[in-house]
C-alpha cells in the first residue's frame, strides 16, 4: 500500500541457479513450524539472479545502489537487538542511478566458508540467508532467503566404549555398558544393563536422551535442558528365570515386522536375570551434531540420562554424555542390518543375518 506516494514501487525476488536440482532439508523454524529449505555444505559455491521487478512500468525507480548479501548470523532471544554476524559477504549488483524497466542481476559467492551447522534453539538461532537490498533515500527494498547449512564430518578413530555404575551402598549395584561414546545421526545405540545386587524394589527403568543447550558467557550464562526421547527398558523389577513385569519397548515403534524376532531374543535374555540388552535407534529423533562452543555464543551437548524409579517414587540416575556428528547421504543398510553390525561388535555376534532371522537387504533411502 502507498500513503503518499511514498510506498514500494518494486518487487525482489532471489532465484538460486540450481534451485530446480538442489536438494532441500526440513529445518524447524522459532515458532516450531518446520519447513523445507535449499541444502548447502561448507565450501559450496552459492550463486543465482536477483529480479527486480518494477511495480508500475514507465514509472522510473530512483535508487542508491542494488546489492545483494550472504550472510551467518547467530541470534540470542535475550537479546535480539544485537545480531552476531560471523559470515558477512556483499556484491554490488548496480551502482546509484535509475531503473526504468524490470532489471534481473546475477550474483555468485565462490566457495563460500560455512563453519557451523543451522540451528534453532530454545533461546539461540543460528541461520544463513541472502539478502537483497535496492537502497533508496527514505526506505530500502529488501527481500531474504534462508537457506540451512549441514556440517560433515568423518568416524571418529577413537570411539571407546562407556562403562559406568549406579549404587547405593549394600542395596543396589548396577553396571551399564555402551558400545562406543560417538554417534551419528541415524545410528544405533546398543549396550548392557547388569544387575549385580538388586535389594530394592524397582518399578520402573528408561533410558533418556538429554539435548543441554548453553547460551552466554560468565555470571550470565543459561542452561536450557530438553528431553529428546525417553526410551522404557523395563517395567518391574528383574527375577532369575522369569520374564515377569518386564514391559519391553523395544526400538521406538516397531515400524518394521523383523523387528518382532529382535524383541523376542531381547525378552531371552532378559530370562537369566543376568542383563538386559538395549538398541536404541535415533533416526527417529531430531537430532542436531553436537556443537562446542559456536563462535563463543553458545553450545549444544547431549547426554544419555539412566532412570531408575523404585515403589516409593525414589529416583536414581546416571548421567553421560555422548557426542553426535552428521555423516554423508550414502548407500547404507535397512535399520535392521544396522542394529545387527551394532549387536555383532558389541556382543561378538558372528552373523548378523543369523540374528535378525532373514536376509538383510540394502536401503537406498
Amino acid at each position: 500500500m502507498s500513503f503518499f506516494g511514498f510506498g514500494q514501487s518494486a518487487d525482489i525476488d532471489i532465484v538460486l541457479n540450481d534451485a530446480e536440482t538442489r536438494k532441500k532439508a526440513e529445518h524447524r523454524s522459532e515458532d516450531g513450524r518446520k519447513d523445507k529449505y535449499f541444502l548447502f555444505y561448507d565450501g559450496e559455491t552459492v550463486s543465482g539472479k536477483v529480479n527486480v521487478t518494477l511495480k508500475y512500468p514507465g514509472k522510473r525507480l530512483e535508487h542508491n545502489g542494488i546489492k545483494i548479501e550472504f550472510i551467518g548470523q547467530i541470534e540470542m532471544y535475550y537479546d535480539r537487538g544485537n545480531h552476531h554476524e560471523f559470515v558477512s559477504l556483499v556484491k554490488d549488483l548496480a551502482r546509484p542511478g535509475e531503473l526504468t524497466q524490470s532489471q534481473t542481476f546475477d550474483f555468485e559467492f565462490t566457495h563460500v566458508e560455512k563453519p557451523y551447522e543451522s540451528y534453532t534453539g530454545q533461546n539461540v538461532k543460528l541461520r544463513y540467508f541472502l539478502r537483497a537490498t535496492v537502497g533508496r533515500r527514505l526506505n530500502d527494498i529488501s527481500k531474504e532467503l534462508d537457506l540451512v547449512v549441514h556440517t560433515l564430518s568423518t568416524y571418529p578413530e577413537l570411539n571407546s566404549s562407556i562403562k559406568m555404575e549406579v549404587g547405593i551402598e549394600d542395596c543396589l549395584h548396577i553396571e551399564f555398558e555402551y558400545n562406543k561414546s560417538k554417534y551419528h545421526l541415524k545410528d544405533v545405540i546398543v549396550g548392557k544393563i547388569y544387575f549385580l545386587l538388586v535389594r530394592i524394589k524397582i518399578r520402573h527403568m528408561e533410558i533418556d536422551i538429554i539435548k543441554r543447550e548453553t547460551t552466554g558467557t560468565g555470571p550470565n550464562v543459561y542452561h536450557e535442558n530438553d528431553t529428546i526421547a525417553k526410551y522404557e527398558i523395563m517395567d518391574g523389577a528383574p527375577v532369575r528365570g522369569e520374564v515377569r513385569g518386564l514391559f519391553w519397548s523395544v526400538v521406538l515403534l516397531l515400524v518394521a515386522a523383523d523387528l518382532i524376532c529382535c524383541k523376542l531374543n531381547l525378552l531371552l535374555s532378559c530370562a537369566t536375570g543376568e542383563s538386559i540388552p538395549i538398541r536404541l535407534f535415533l533416526a527417529g529423533y531430531e537430532l542436531t551434531p553436537t556443537m562446542r562452543d559456536i563462535n563463543k555464543k553458545f553450545s549444544v551437548r547431549y547426554y544419555l540420562n539412566l532412570v531408575l524409579i523404585d515403589e516409593e517414587e525414589r529416583r536414581y540416575f546416571k548421567q553421560q554424555e555422548i557426542t553426535l556428528w552428521r555423516k554423508g547421504d550414502i548407500v547404507r543398510k535397512s535399520m535392521s542390518h544396522q542394529a545387527a553390525i551394532a549387536s555383532q561388535r558389541f556382543e561378538g555376534t558372528s552373523n548378523p543375518e543369523k540374528f535378525l532371522g532373514h536376509n538383510a537387504e540394502e536401503d537406498t533411502g
